[in-house]
């Protein structure tokens, strides 16, 4: 098993936590930050299990390990003999789904998943919850900018907006999101507002359709703008691909509009703005440079 970095999150900065006016506002224009949430909003436990083939013993890695390995799982080299189990009860993927609750265990209080495991890990010192992103959803929250959560996860947006009511009541957050849009991708509902319920669509693919749906969306609620804003940040190579790519083709179809990946990932933090043909890399700074970090925001300069 591919061990994680010592360094878990993002440490406090020195930066200000005054409401700010959104730099292109006075032109119509609007900034929208699209967030993947699990290594990057923040990190958490939930595990996704490997099977052997061979005897079906679990292994668990954490997401960040996955995305790390998941090339070769069934493969190449210690994750050969291994293999993901796609179903939604007892699968690879169980912890990352509702789980079906009767009203006893409402009751109970008993809660789903993901708010059980953001509950556990806000007992934690910050610096090992806090993802690479956490300035930054705290910054769009804070103005109530329009923002999405694009997650591989395939749990429920009601699910979603209730683990992240806790950091409100935790008041790691001063308010709740403006949302414009929660898509847990691998959500079968999700997948099929997507076009994409034939099941066979991967997580990359989905993240790339559901940030079209987004910028769209934000020109149906907002207006069109040629003054408009997108940034996504994702931790995970190969969603950052597709991304990527997704992002030179919104920008071909909206050449005015300005879209930027936010890469987050093995303590390396790259902003790259994108153009139909290339991409440029704006900003670049690494665990020993927390000074320029916030320059990889959507902030001004």
């Amino acid at each position: 098993m591919t061990k994680s970095p010592d360094f878990r999150g993002q440490l406090e900065l020195p930066i200000g936590r005054e409401v700010a006016k959104d730099r292109n506002a006075d032109r119509g224009g609007r900034s929208f930050y699209f967030f993947d949430f699990d290594d990057n909003v923040a990190f958490l436990t939930t595990p996704i299990i490997l099977f052997e083939k061979d005897t079906k013993r679990e292994l668990k890695v954490t997401s960040g390990e996955y995305a790390q390995i998941h090339r070769l799982v069934g493969k190449s080299g210690p994750y050969e003999n291994y293999e993901l189990i796609n179903d939604d009860r007892i699968g690879s993927f169980r912890c990352f789904r509702d789980r079906d609750m009767g009203l006893l265990d409402r009751l109970l209080g008993k809660r789903q998943m993901f708010v059980q495991d953001l509950a556990a890990a806000l007992g934690l010192p910050d610096v090992q919850w806090k993802g690479p992103s956490w300035s930054c959803f705290y910054h769009a929250t804070l103005n109530k900018r329009p923002m999405s959560v694009i997650t591989a996860r395939g749990h429920s947006p009601t699910t979603i907006r209730e683990g992240v009511k806790l950091l409100v009541d935790r008041q790691f957050l001063p308010n709740e999101p403006n949302y414009l849009s929660i898509f847990p991708v691998t959500n079968p509902s999700i997948r099929k507002e997507l076009g994409c319920d034939d099941g066979s669509t991967s997580v990359a693919a989905l993240k790339r359709a559901a940030i079209r749906e987004s910028v769209e969306r934000a020109i149906q609620v907002y207006g069109k703008s040629d003054y408009h804003r997108f940034g996504m940040s994702d931790d995970d190579p190969h969603n950052v691909e597709l991304i990527t790519a997704e992002m030179k083709d919104l920008k071909a179809k909206y050449p005015a509009m300005s879209f930027f990946v936010i890469e987050t990932q093995a303590g390396r933090f790259v902003k790259w703005e994108v153009y139909p043909d290339h991409t440029e890399a704006t900003v670049c700074s690494t665990n020993a440079d927390f000074q320029s970090f916030e320059q990889l925001t959507l902030l001004p300069p």
